[in-house]
């Protein structure tokens, strides 16, 4: 349910904006188009629906890596949005890379820890994205929300890496007001966030908070004082994620 710090934005106006964004980030870098990773997911959904509405030349690429999940619900509400949309879509299996990478890794670095592991995918499915799109001429398009990159809830260099990204600065209760404006499918909509990372994850037990209460705090700026105090800590340790690599200067230079 969306909660009620939620205020409704006009999301027509928002759609012109947003794919008149798209058409003039395409022409300032002289792309043809446009290629994004179609997860199945609420923030995919939204990205490919808003570029595919700025141009034709858009593709979907679906990039199953390992978790059951990929290879089946989720892959049915990306083929389901794109069915809709009329938006292009490959699928990439990217399990049999997962596996040889960590082979290849494992010996020399030892056990990889969980984390490490489960950040594999998301680079992978990045790296694919930008063969792609530097082989078509294409500009990346990032999927990650507000919500998420306030909690630093993205990998770094994963998803967290785009040629642009015409949703950063909508929360997960906006996209999904956004979705149904749209008339999006409504398995995308009413299942649990998921960056199907492992077997079972949900996006809200892994942070250990609720998108609602990062909404809250985002747009009224109010909060539980106790989880107030946990959002900010999050947030302040995951600093590093939402800023670019710092470089050492020479004061000589």
């Amino acid at each position: 349910m969306i909660c009620e710090v939620y205020k409704m934005r006009d999301y027509e106006k928002e759609l012109a904006e947003r794919t008149a964004f798209i058409r003039k980030t395409l022409a300032d870098a002289n792309a043809d188009g446009v290629v994004f990773g179609n997860s199945g997911g609420k923030d995919s959904a939204l990205v490919g629906i808003l570029c595919k509405q700025a141009t034709d030349n858009v593709l979907g690429v679906m990039m199953p890596c390992h978790s059951r999940r990929n290879f089946g619900e989720d892959m049915d509400d990306g083929r389901a949005v794109a069915a809709q949309f009329g938006i292009e879509t490959i699928t990439v299996d990217l399990t049999q890379v997962r596996t040889s990478l960590l082979d290849a890794v494992t010996p020399a670095a030892g056990e990889i820890s969980a984390p490490a592991a489960g950040n594999i995918a998301p680079r992978l499915r990045m790296t694919t994205l930008y063969a792609i799109a530097q082989t078509r001429n294409a500009l990346v398009a990032g999927t990650g929300n507000r919500s998420e990159t306030y909690m630093g809830y993205f990998t770094k260099w994963g998803d967290g890496a785009y040629d642009f990204n015409p949703i950063a600065d909508l929360t997960v209760g906006e996209i999904y007001e956004f979705l149904r404006f749209l008339n999006a499918p409504a398995n995308i909509i009413e299942k649990a966030p998921s960056a199907g990372l492992f077997e079972g994850q949900t996006d809200e037990q892994e942070m250990g908070v609720r998108y609602a209460d990062i909404d809250a705090l985002l747009l009224r700026g109010e909060c539980d004082p106790a989880l107030r105090e946990k959002l900010e800590r999050v947030h302040a340790r995951t600093a590093h994620k939402r800023r670019m690599p710092l470089k050492y200067f020479d004061p000589q230079d």
